[in-house]
């Protein structure tokens, strides 16, 4: 096994080991983290003129709100899950656009997006979750 796929290999054992042992709380940070790196992913792609590679990261991205949004009590959770969804849903929308216009401001309107979300998220986490699970 040479250096780079043993790093391969380690990122992935990392990656689920995460994912394994994480609350919902962090599963759901690990989500956003995704999503950001996805995005990341496509505008690397699109300024390198990779539309195939683009559209791949778009689409995991898409995904990755998808299940976000999947994730929402919008019965238990009233008005802010209802905003959250619809937010989830425009930021589907903007990526989608990426991939027809291929401008790179929509993807750094939902990275904008998503920083907010992630910056809450991660500063709810001191009162969600007890200090022996994190």
């Amino acid at each position: 096994m040479n250096a780079k796929s043993a790093l391969s290999f380690y990122k992935q054992v990392n990656s689920q080991t995460g994912v394994v042992d994480a609350d919902p709380h962090r599963l759901i940070q690990l989500l956003l983290d995704g999503a950001l790196d996805r995005i990341a992913q496509a505008k690397g792609a699109l300024i390198a003129g990779d539309t195939p590679a683009m559209g791949e990261a778009l689409g995991k991205a898409i995904g990755i709100l998808s299940g976000l949004q999947g994730s929402l009590d919008l019965e238990r959770g009233g008005e802010i899950a209802a905003n959250l969804n619809r937010l989830y849903d425009y930021m589907s929308i903007r990526l989608l656009d990426v991939h027809r216009e291929k401008q790179p401001a929509s993807l750094d309107e939902v990275v904008a997006l998503l920083g907010s979300i992630k910056s809450g998220w991660d500063g709810i986490r001191p009162q969600v979750v007890p200090a022996s699970a994190r």
